[in-house]
């Protein structure tokens, strides 16, 4: 297993919360999201090590933008 948190900047309420949690579950082999809408951590937890333009691709998707 292996968990990452990312800072993800932009998200202001609930659905922004739910949009980002939707499309990081997408890729494959993440098993578990978590976010903390006050300070924008987004903690990934995957069964590999993720590759960060996976991510950043997602958060984008999403309509937000990845710190870092």
């Amino acid at each position: 297993m292996s968990e990452t948190t990312y800072t993800v900047r932009g998200m202001t309420c609930g659905h922004c919360v739910a949009s980002v949690t939707e499309k990081l579950s997408e890729i494959a082999g993440v098993t578990d999201v978590a976010v903390d809408l006050g300070s924008g951590a987004v903690t990934v937890t995957s069964d590999r090590q993720l590759d960060a333009a996976e991510v950043r691709t997602a958060v984008e998707e999403a309509g937000y933008q990845l710190v870092g």
